[in-house]
């Protein structure tokens, strides 16, 4: 299990190095989405993780999930308010009003639910501040992992 959505940037490289199973993010997190029945999801996270193809192509090519992504200006904005202000313990109510009108846009993009895929968006976006499923990847990677480590028994 790799604690980090963008460090799954090189799963494919640390799944081929060890020799015990690997619990992907994405995998974990489409399960999810899919048991809702939901077929378009808005993505934030890290610009690598929004932008890059490991994280959009897997939900697209291994789930068949459509993804929307986001205008470059609004990636920046995401990418930068973790690196300087949720990676550092600073919650600001004005981040959150903007990540807040970000998922908007994404819902008026037809977006069906939200991955927050950075562990640290959880702490400003919950899911009672929204009216559009939320998926914390960090929840839903745990208890995959929880559950994956109950059934090996």
């Amino acid at each position: 299990m790799l604690c980090s959505n963008t460090i799954h940037k090189i799963s494919d490289e640390i799944e081929q190095a060890i020799s015990i199973p690997l619990i992907h993010v994405v995998d974990a997190n489409a399960r999810q989405i899919k048991k809702m029945a939901l077929k378009k999801v808005g993505l934030l996270g890290t610009r690598f993780t929004m932008k890059e193809r490991f994280y959009k192509e897997r939900l697209e090519r291994m789930h068949g999930l459509q993804v929307v992504i986001l205008k470059k200006t609004q990636r920046t904005y995401i990418h930068n308010a973790i690196y300087t202000e949720l990676a550092k313990g600073i919650l600001l109510e004005s981040t959150k009003e903007t990540l807040l009108h970000i998922i908007f846009s994404l819902q008026e993009q037809d977006a069906e639910g939200i991955i927050l895929g950075c562990t640290e968006l959880p702490l400003l976006i919950k899911e009672e501040d929204v009216n559009i499923p939320i998926f914390n990847t960090l929840t839903i990677h745990l208890k995959a992992a929880v559950e994956f480590a109950l059934n090996r028994r």
